[in-house]
């Protein structure tokens, strides 16, 4: 079978919101048959390998198929939270972009359901 990789952003978007030192991230479909193919590959052990370098404590995935979204839920990757971080993006609005650029594998059959223009 023929795939493409791309930036998750092309099958989803997302929204970030944060709780102390917890960063919840949500990844929805663009389309409800992207959504097995985000089940299958967007994983806490993907999405952790996207975040090793803020080193989360933990992460959490909690499916919502009939929205055809998941939501995360990292632990201590906001630096100690609002109150403790000293870097510019102290409630983590932006780690919802740093997830969006996960690369995903997408069948040929699937492509014309991406948003944006084709990489090339």
């Amino acid at each position: 079978m023929t795939t493409v990789t791309v930036p998750l952003y092309r099958a989803a978007h997302g929204r970030t919101g944060d709780k102390g030192d917890r960063s919840n991230i949500s990844v929805i479909a663009w389309h409800p048959a992207l959504w097995p193919l985000l089940v299958a590959q967007v994983t806490p052990e993907a999405v952790a390998a996207q975040f090793r370098y803020r080193a989360p404590a933990r992460v959490q995935r909690f499916l919502l198929p009939k929205l055809h979204a998941m939501n995360f839920v990292l632990d201590a990757v906001l630096d100690g939270g609002v109150n403790d971080a000293l870097n510019l993006d102290t409630h983590g609005k932006s780690l919802s972009f740093l997830l969006l650029d996960l690369r995903i594998d997408v069948p040929a059959d699937l492509q014309h359901l991406l948003a944006g223009p084709p990489e090339g």
